[in-house]
């Protein structure tokens, strides 16, 4: 079979049809309630005809809806739905790694949807996770007001957010410590005696990244430096914007003697820039990464399992009952001195 999509990325159902129960029941030569008892394992079906019902269904690809019939029958759905940025990025993948461990302790099933950092999208998506019963929605925000979300969660279904807070409806939510690692990070490399200190941000309008801003300003406020400033490059959003920015902070005269990058993508840019170059200025990533340590790279580290298993368990004390205030966990940050953050200046 084929499938046509559309413009909006709709699957043309005329062109990719799935195998009913009313082809079933005429391949096996029997009426549509026999092939639907059959299938659903009621009793007063001949083995014979069940056998013939089954063998149809399977010949055909047919599936009885398993989350449809349980809601009929008024059991709820064992499904969480999760939206979150790109699952490709390591710690995407990393924190729903963790919220699924968790789940299935409790015989609940992840399901996983990715924003790509648009807004209208995350609505979309969160209306459809809803449509389908999910029991909890957990969202790493895309966008800026979540107002709409407040009504939703009066009707029953439990929000817990990640990595960045709600903006507007109280609830549950788990957070790095970004501004503690980021100051953390300054503080380390104005000990290594910098000041020409590039700062390299991803989109400014995400908490995250202001608070490793605020924190990084923080610690250059506290050692009386003011020398980072020119340095300063936001919203810099993918590795390939990542190299760029940071192949013209090398060129500038002069040019930095150290670098803080405020995620993994921005750290591989930086990495990317670097190779080669015959300053080799120093660099602190927020974020750890595999083969970080191998290659000597110091980091800002976390630990996205653990955020995705708290926020797993968040969510499944609200769907057990519990219905105190909203609760705030907070992840916490270790500096790890691998050998790149820790180069004297040229």
């Amino acid at each position: 079979m084929s499938a046509s999509r559309s413009a909006d990325g709709v699957v043309d159902g005329a062109n990719l049809r799935r195998p009913t129960l009313t082809q079933v029941a005429a391949m096996a030569g029997v009426s549509l309630k026999t092939a639907s008892r059959a299938l659903n394992d009621e009793p007063n079906v001949a083995e014979a005809t069940g056998r013939r019902v089954r063998e149809a269904a399977d010949v055909l690809g047919y599936r009885l809806n398993g989350i449809a019939r349980e809601l009929r029958r008024g059991a709820t759905s064992a499904l969480v739905g999760l939206i979150s940025g790109d699952l490709t990025n390591p710690f995407y993948s990393a924190v729903a790694s963790g919220i699924e461990r968790e789940l299935r302790q409790h015989g609940l099933q992840l399901v996983t949807a990715n924003n790509d950092e648009d807004a209208e999208l995350e609505r979309a998506l969160v209306d459809a996770f809803l449509e389908r019963r999910v029991r909890a929605l957990l969202v790493v925000p895309s966008g800026v007001r979540h107002e709409y979300l407040a009504v939703e969660s009066n009707h029953g279904v439990p929000f817990v957010f990640l990595d960045r807070p709600p903006d507007g409806p109280t609830a549950d939510a788990v957070l790095i410590d970004n501004i503690g690692g980021a100051r953390a990070a300054g503080e380390h490399l104005l000990r290594g005696g910098h000041r020409r200190i590039a700062l390299i941000t991803d989109l400014a309008r995400m908490a995250p990244q202001r608070g490793r801003h605020d924190g990084f300003v923080q610690a250059m406020a506290a050692g009386g430096n003011e020398e980072w400033r020119p340095y300063l490059r936001t919203d810099v959003h993918d590795v390939r914007r990542a190299e760029e920015t940071v192949r013209e902070l090398l060129a500038l005269d002069p040019a930095p003697t150290a670098l803080f990058t405020t995620n993994n993508r921005l750290t591989t840019g930086a990495l990317r820039a670097l190779r080669g170059h015959p300053g080799n200025p120093a660099l602190i990533g927020f974020d750890d990464f595999d083969l970080a340590d191998v290659i000597g790279t110091t980091v800002v580290a976390h630990d996205p399992v653990a955020m995705g298993r708290e926020a797993a368990r968040l969510a499944y004390e609200r769907i057990s009952g519990f219905a105190g205030p909203a609760r705030t966990v907070t992840i916490g940050t270790t500096l790890i001195p691998r050998g790149s953050g820790e180069r004297p200046p040229a």
